[in-house]
């Protein structure tokens, strides 16, 4: 929220004002800051205190979260009895009506201050306690802007890399933070605006007592015995069991359902567990956490030129932040007390570390730059070494003393690496184009007679490069990857990524050299096919000459397959017979007709003679073939149907997958 003026002076924290600070109390100073990502701070008072109650004035906004998530521990001393707060009245501060004003300019009453300074007063929670000697930690959860992180990479020769990690806060909680333990955790817990500090009165029914009845009768609830512990039985189909999909909710027994629903990793007003336990053991900061220098201390002096200049390492180890994984969540805590005046901002070093990295070229066509369709961009491509979440933000990169340019970091888990551009390449040339086909047959299935076979649908897309510098290149392509596509024999160093859509294909290009890159992707389609197919051919012997197929369906097809071909031979020679006779016919009929024309004429005796020759052999070769075609017939259809037989008991379902 932006702070329209602020409050001086103790009458103004008396009476109110329209922006106080968000939480405060004069018994107990602030000792502790955690900031997160997702717009809440846990903040964590503590101190010895000789009275019969402490004391917090905060804005009406705030009372529901400080209620919700208010945790005490207590140190010695008193118990904390109760805790008091005001509530909210919706009416109780409306702005007054306006008044009537006379026709006479600057006649018109100005409304009593008190009306306006009440419409947004501070309020007042007091706990109480049962003695005046106590000695109290109190934490709670308090709206606070993100911290956001800043990096610099430094890319050295021989793929090793220096990363500097930042972390800007700010202060906008209407007081100084003063030599507080700072904290700043990755990632978002879940967390909401709480109200209760509302009232909240439902509405009843009304029952009066003039005998009138009511019209419809309420249904009680029956509870029937149950056995605490006891399993939950459901039942599932086999056949759904086994194609349900990998995201289908897991049936939990009653014991392992109370479990997850108690393990939410959190604590008494929502405070994180790990929290808690380490404030009950001590005030004093984790050994395992080493604590951080306000901003002044912890940053490094600006060099006089930063383009000729990389950052340096830090002199002093000890400022860094100390970097721990608990409860899952990144945490980095700091070395020393900080001081973050109120409505200002601080940035502290939370990290320095040596990691693998090197800089690249990055094909990846991007709507918003035209020229990448043509050109790289050049990269910085590190691995994330470290203990915790680096969170998304902007990264400064350097390279032999000078600054190359700005990205953007996503969000990168510790061990995954990070691909940033910085700039476009000019200086190499890239050209794409694809070609699809089809490829392969495989035997996919045998059932109830059928064949099933499975073919490749490929699509290969070529890239062609130029390197235009004096200097080496390593480009790596971003392919888009087709959905259910799978690489065939991709180039060495491939980093498939088909989750997200792509795949990083390496290619090296030598000085004012060339490149070409073949990425080659498959998709199998299944389809049913005859047996006498040739498709039908190359997938049953690619299966017979595979050793890892099944032993017992392997003999039991290669029999049938020795009946196949048989009928597979007559039914050869079948189509050829009948195209020999259809050929012969067509002769004969173009002969008779010759025999026709030459019919009168005594000059072409010889010829009638010779065409005659050839009309007889023609005539006998088509008595011949059509004999031939009744006893192919008998023999193809016996074989077919002892072909039939042989496959009637065949069923391979569970077929090797293909070899790449």
């Amino acid at each position: 929220m932006k702070r329209l003026f602020s409050c001086v002076g103790l009458a103004a924290l008396t009476f109110g004002c329209a922006r106080g600070p968000n939480v405060a109390s004069s018994q107990l100073p602030l000792r502790r800051v955690v900031v997160y990502r997702n717009g809440v701070g846990y903040f964590e008072r503590a101190g010895s205190v000789d009275e019969s109650e402490v004391t917090f004035q905060m804005r009406q906004e705030a009372v529901g979260d400080f209620l919700a998530t208010l945790a005490i521990v207590e140190r010695g001393g008193s118990s904390v009895r109760s805790a008091s707060f005001p509530i909210e009245i919706a009416d109780k501060f409306e702005p007054l009506a306006p008044p009537v004003c006379p026709s006479e300019p600057g006649k018109c009453p100005e409304p009593a201050s008190k009306e306006r300074k009440e419409r947004n007063p501070l309020r007042r929670v007091s706990l109480r306690l049962d003695g005046k000697q106590h000695d109290l930690a109190i934490g709670y959860v308090a709206e606070t802007p993100v911290w956001r992180p800043s990096y610099r990479v430094v890319v050295n020769p021989g793929g090793k890399a220096e990363l500097q990690s930042w972390g800007i806060i700010q202060n906008l909680s209407g007081e100084d933070w003063r030599d507080v333990e700072l904290v700043l955790v990755a990632g978002a817990p879940l967390a909401f605006q709480s109200t209760l500090g509302r009232p909240v009165t439902p509405t009843r029914p009304v029952v009066n007592d003039s005998g009138e009845v009511i019209a419809a009768m309420p249904e009680g609830v029956t509870s029937l015995e149950n056995k605490v512990g006891g399993e939950v039985t459901r039942y599932v189909p086999e056949e759904e069991a086994a194609a349900a999909p990998a995201s289908a909710p897991v049936l939990l027994s009653d014991e392992s359902a109370k479990s997850a629903a108690s393990g939410s990793g959190r604590s008494l007003g929502g405070m994180p567990k790990a929290t808690v336990k380490r404030r009950a053991k001590s005030d004093a900061v984790d050994k395992k956490e080493m604590a951080m220098p306000n901003a002044a201390a912890a940053m490094p002096p600006a060099p006089p030129a930063l383009v000729h200049q990389a950052p340096s390492a830090p002199r002093n180890v000890n400022i860094l932040a100390g970097v721990a994984i608990e409860s899952g969540a990144t945490r980095y805590s700091v070395p020393y007390p900080i001081t973050v005046p109120d409505e200002s901002a601080t940035m502290v070093l939370l990290a320095n570390e040596a990691i693998p990295g090197e800089s690249v070229f990055l094909f990846a066509p991007d709507g918003g730059v035209s020229d990448s369709i043509r050109h790289p961009f050049r990269v910085a491509r590190f691995t994330n070494s470290t203990k915790g979440l680096l969170e998304r933000g902007p990264i400064a990169v350097f390279e032999k003393g000078s600054f190359l340019g700005q990205g953007l970091l996503e969000s990168l888990p510790p061990g995954a690496t990070a691909t940033v551009p910085f700039a476009l390449e000019r200086g190499v040339a890239v050209e794409q184009f694809a070609k699809y086909d089809e490829r392969g047959a495989r035997l996919f299935k045998v059932e109830v007679g059928q064949l099933s076979i499975e073919r490749d649908s490929v699509t290969m897309t070529t890239y062609k490069m130029t390197n235009g510098t004096k200097e080496p290149a390593k480009v790596l392509v971003r392919h888009p990857r087709r959905p259910g596509t799978r690489l065939f024999r991709p180039a060495p160093g491939t980093e498939d990524n088909a989750a997200v859509g792509n795949a990083l294909v390496p290619i090296s290009i030598t000085p004012n050299g060339h490149a070409e890159l073949v990425v080659d992707e498959r998709l199998a389609q299944q389809r049913t096919v005859g047996w006498l197919e040739p498709l039908a051919d190359e997938a049953v012997k690619a299966y017979l000459g595979d050793a890892r197929s099944d032993s017992k369906s392997v003999t039991q097809l290669a029999a049938a397959w020795q009946v196949r071909e048989l009928w597979k031979r007559q039914v050869d020679e079948q189509a050829r017979l009948v195209t020999e006779r259809g050929e012969l016919e067509r002769n004969l009929e173009q002969l008779k007709d010759s025999l026709r024309a030459i019919e009168k004429n005594a000059q072409a005796g010889d010829l009638r003679q010779k065409l005659a020759r050839k009309l007889g052999d023609a005539s006998t070769r088509i008595d011949q073939i059509t004999k031939r075609l009744v006893e192919v017939e008998l023999g193809m259809r016996e074989q077919e149907v002892r072909f039939r037989d042989a496959i009637e008991d065949i069923k391979i379902l569970n077929v090797p997958p293909p070899k790449e």
